[in-house]
C-alpha cells in the first residue's frame, strides 16, 4: 500500500515518495510532504534550469542555486523560468 501525505505543492492528499531524495533536513522535509507528481514536476523545471543556464552540478555555486530553487518550486510557489525561456510550441 503506498504511502500518503499531504503535498504542500499541490495542497492535497497525493501519493509519498518511497524514499528520501535530497540529504539532510531538506530531504527528510520534501519527504514528509511532497508528493510523487510535484517530485516529478521539480525534476522536469531541474532539467530545464540546468540546461537553459548551462549549469553544472559538479559546481558547487550552481548546486546552491538549483537547491534554493527547489525550496523556492516547492515550498514558496516562487519559482521562475530563466530569463528569455520559451516553451516549445
Amino acid at each position: 500500500m503506498p504511502r500518503t501525505v499531504f503535498c504542500q505543492y499541490e495542497q492535497r492528499d497525493t501519493e509519498g515518495l518511497d524514499f528520501v531524495p535530497y540529504p539532510g533536513e531538506l530531504g527528510q522535509r520534501i519527504f514528509n510532504g511532497i508528493g510523487k507528481s510535484a517530485w516529478s514536476a521539480w525534476l522536469a523545471h531541474q532539467t530545464m534550469l540546468i540546461n537553459e543556464n548551462r549549469l553544472s552540478p559538479r559546481d558547487p555555486k550552481h548546486r546552491a542555486f538549483l537547491e534554493t530553487e527547489l525550496v523556492k518550486y516547492l515550498f514558496e510557489k516562487d519559482a521562475e523560468k530563466p530569463a528569455g525561456f520559451i516553451p516549445e510550441a
